[in-house]
């Protein structure tokens, strides 16, 4: 079995050896291109995309697997062939050839697989065309927009130049057009891929010149539905459990207490969640906009019970100077299931209607006086100054909580129309 295996080798050397003599490889100096001090080269560039392996927000790339092809014509080996048919090398041969050095602009990081073999295949044909075809792993930058994260779509592009080679040297293009690129059936969990597709351009660098620039473009979008799974219901639900607190009677301070906190730091963990999962961007995003308006009803719903519950202070405590509470009181004995305070065992202060009167003038006679009058039926009535609209709701502080129950629903309806409606 061992003689088999070197005999194997043996003649694989053989056929290698024979294949340099019928490429004329040692005749030639392959540190040049082809045709060089001539026109450029023409470099046709064809791929196809595996998969995208992975899309980070955090660090704004992409990692894509492709096979990269490129195309071109190299005369000197060209070789004699009675069938026309080509011939197909691996890596071996590669390193003794001249080939494109095309590479990846903004790229992080890139490898070339070498499982079980480095996946390198070189074809030649008779009249010089090559086929040069590697199966590489790239991840490059993707500069993102967050500013409507998550309901954003994200335009990224992988860049492909030559790195040595201006155009005066080397014409980088699109072998078929738009047909260059093609794409097997890709998956993605967080994102759709809404379109690929390939441009070109030129590329200036002020020492060395313009270069040929190739683009795989493609548009991502992104799907919603585990944001509104992991973020938006568990946000609503809070700031609906934050109304609760509307209907709990407003001297029951321990139970409105507690909810109130509770939302408000489980609104604080959903918020941080987000945020480390997402870049440190200096502008707002969408979820943002979302998440501190809904903390801000949380937040509000506390400060709505302290209003209450100091206006139901200031309200005993006037009726306490007043004489109308006794100092054995018990104010839990008067708590009432629907949120509103009664005082049965308390006289209200009642007060007297006013009746409407005019002055009249002291040159009027007396029968013009009685003209004067004001018509039967009719009655005065004197605008309350803002003084006495606070006096009104301290001294019936329920009807703070009782407002509350359609103001913030109402208010955080209007907020989610608005903001959809914008995003979506």
């Amino acid at each position: 079995q061992a003689c088999s295996q070197q005999d194997a080798h043996t003649h694989t050397k053989t056929l290698l050896i024979k294949s340099e003599q019928l490429l004329r490889i040692e005749e030639h100096d392959f540190a040049m291109r082809p045709g060089f001090g001539g026109a450029a080269i023409p470099v046709g560039i064809d791929v196809q995309v595996e998969s995208i392996d992975s899309i980070s927000e955090v660090n704004m790339d992409f990692t894509m697997t492709l096979y990269l092809r490129h195309y071109w014509k190299d005369e000197r080996l060209s070789f004699p062939s009675r069938t026309n048919q080509s011939r197909t090398f691996d890596s071996r041969l590669v390193k003794k050839i001249w080939v494109p050095d095309v590479f990846f602009v903004h790229s992080k990081r890139s490898f070339i697989h070498d499982t079980t073999m480095e996946n390198i295949m070189l074809r030649v044909y008779p009249d010089g065309n090559i086929l040069y075809s590697v199966r590489v792993t790239v991840t490059a930058l993707c500069s993102m927009d967050f500013s409507s994260f998550p309901l954003d779509t994200q335009n990224c592009s992988l860049e492909l130049e030559s790195y040595a080679y201006n155009e005066n040297d080397l014409m980088l293009y699109w072998k078929n057009g738009n047909d260059s690129l093609r794409t097997d059936e890709i998956v993605l969990s967080q994102f759709f891929i809404e379109h690929f597709h390939a441009s070109s351009g030129l590329a200036f660098y002020s020492s060395t010149g313009w270069y040929n620039r190739l683009f795989i473009n493609f548009i991502l979008r992104r799907h919603i539905f585990f944001f509104m799974l992991q973020t938006y219901f568990p946000t609503m639900l809070m700031v609906v459990l934050s109304w609760v607190s509307f209907w709990i009677d407003r001297r029951a301070v321990p139970a409105r207490v507690s909810l109130g906190m509770t939302t408000v730091l489980t609104m604080s963990t959903i918020i941080t969640g987000v945020s480390s999962s997402m870049p440190q961007v200096s502008y707002v995003k969408a979820v943002d906009i979302y998440l501190w308006t809904s903390f801000l009803f949380v937040f509000l719903s506390v400060i709505e019970y302290a209003a209450v519950n100091y206006c139901t202070t200031l309200e005993e405590m006037r009726k306490m100077r007043r004489g109308k509470i006794p100092s054995t009181f018990d104010a839990s004995q008067a708590m009432a299931f629907d949120g509103c305070f009664h005082d049965n065992d308390i006289e209200l202060t009642t007060f007297t209607r006013m009746a409407p009167t005019l002055t009249s003038n002291p040159l009027t006679t007396p029968t013009q006086s009685s003209d004067i009058r004001a018509p039967e039926g009719t009655r005065l009535r004197r605008q309350r100054s803002v003084r006495e609209n606070v006096d009104l709701l301290v001294n019936n502080s329920y009807m703070i909580d009782s407002y509350s129950r359609l103001a913030f629903p109402l208010s955080y309806l209007l907020f989610n129309t608005i903001y959809w409606s914008l995003y979506s």
